[in-house]
């Protein structure tokens, strides 16, 4: 078998001599307290050397002189046990922008550094062994969680929830490799069993429903992209004004000349722990202008796709009007200013006054409960990118095809290769040689 080239072995091949040292402003821009200066690379102890005398005893914070332009806490992280795996270290100083630009700069004089790219340290980790694909893409989510369950979820994610998943169903493809390619290459062998191949289906069937019942959770997704609620409705039934109340501030115009939104506008909000994008759109009605009538093809576009639709209705019109074909999206019906007439008695929906507040709470419940239906925080990880979805089909694409008995079984056999490529590209980790290794281990071949 032709052996695949992994990311630890393009990091090697590169030569430790040929990787620059890297330093990076690590907590944020701005005036602060306290400013976190990183390093990571081979020449991570010279710096240290030049600017504080020495290094400090390893994973313990020293107070030292930096150079002539700081006192600051300075922490030494020796290769491997480092978060990239590389020599790094942490300089604690003054949060002033003078002060990080000195000390900066300062580095930047010893040869062989430079400044860090995004994502960089990061990436050395990932290149190093530290992390997989998914606990990197995890850490970005965590840094940029802005709801408590977007917290949860990202903290497991990074902290090898996915990876721990799908390594194991990795390693069921594996074994299930290990038969199949023994039972076609090793047949000769006495340790190798006749049924290598019913076994190899015995132990995909339980996986493919796995990969299935994985797919079909888009709790994930939803919590990492944000559950997307689209107001919609005729002409000054109060859209733009609901908009406002919900965000606690004013986001959109409030006229009551008809055709005052004409384009779409979306406020993100925290309710109830998860991330909800509201949008206010265009009213919808016949005739206006081309620029009106853009703008309600936009905010009919908008309402196919969202994860609920609140239809707007004016209330003392007493009128229900049908809303638009909204695809499969959900409609939730709001007659608006209840304090100038109530609702009808036989409407379904809920009534609310964005003047006096009445109905809002009773609103951002149900915003709640359709945000939050089917989410499980203390569940397993479960899918949250596009990029884990588009390899796990394949992945079920290809062990469907494997369970097929109707192919031979060296193209049976080809599929599980496809399906272990796909898995291993969602953490970064391919290398046949594992496969190898599962035969001769298992099976005793050559002994």
């Amino acid at each position: 078998m032709k052996q695949s080239t992994t990311h630890h072995e393009s990091a090697e091949a590169r030569g430790s001599h040929a990787i620059e040292t890297i330093v990076a402003l690590a907590s944020g821009t701005g005036t602060g307290a306290v400013a976190v200066i990183r390093l990571s690379g081979p020449r991570t102890r010279v710096v240290l050397e030049n600017l504080t005398k020495s290094p400090p005893v390893p994973r313990e914070a020293s107070l030292r002189r930096i150079g002539d332009i700081d006192r600051g806490l300075v922490l030494w992280f020796p290769a491997p046990a480092s978060f990239t795996g590389e020599d790094m270290a942490e300089l604690q100083v003054h949060g002033g922008r003078a002060v990080v630009k000195a000390v900066v700069d300062a580095v930047l004089t010893i040869h062989g550094t430079r400044l860090a790219e995004p994502g960089e340290f990061a990436r050395r980790a990932f290149e190093n062994g530290k992390l997989d694909l998914t606990e990197v893409e995890g850490l970005a989510d965590l840094v940029s969680a802005e709801t408590e369950l977007q917290r949860r979820q990202a903290l497991a994610q990074s902290e090898g929830g996915l990876r721990r998943l799908y390594e194991g169903w990795r390693a069921v493809l594996l074994r299930a490799q290990s038969m199949m390619e023994a039972a076609l290459d090793f047949s000769d062998e006495a340790d190798v069993a006749e049924d290598a191949i019913a076994k190899a289906g015995d132990a995909v069937v339980p996986l493919l429903r796995d990969v299935v019942d994985h797919l079909a959770d888009q709790t994930g997704e939803r919590l990492r992209d944000g559950f997307r609620v689209v107001i919609a409705g005729p002409p000054n039934a109060g859209k733009s004004s609901i908009l406002n109340a919900l965000a606690k501030r004013d986001v959109a115009i409030v006229s009551e000349e008809a055709g005052t939104t004409r384009d779409v506008i979306e406020v993100h909000l925290d309710v109830g722990g998860v991330p909800v994008i509201i949008a206010d759109t265009a009213g919808l009605r016949e005739g206006g202008g081309a620029v009106e009538s853009e703008g309600m093809r936009r905010a009919v576009s908008r309402a196919q796709s969202a994860d609920l639709v609140l239809w707007i209705v004016d209330g003392p019109a007493q009128e229900s009007p049908t809303p638009p074909d909204f695809a499969s999206s959900p409609v939730l019906t709001v007659f608006n200013k209840s304090d100038l007439r109530p609702a009808p008695s036989h409407a379904a929906g809920l009534s609310i006054s964005t003047r006096t507040g009445e109905g809002l709470e009773a609103l951002i419940a149900a915003l709640v409960a359709q945000a939050t239906e089917g989410l499980e925080p203390h569940a397993s990880s479960p899918i949250t990118r596009s990029r884990h979805r588009v390899e796990l089909v394949s992945v079920r694409d290809a062990l469907k095809r494997f369970v097929n008995h109707d192919l031979d079984a060296e193209l049976r056999a080809e599929e599980l290769r496809v399906a272990a490529h796909h898995l291993g590209r969602l953490t970064g980790r391919i290398d046949v040689e594992e496969v190898l290794g599962a035969i001769f281990s298992e099976f005793c071949i050559g002994k």
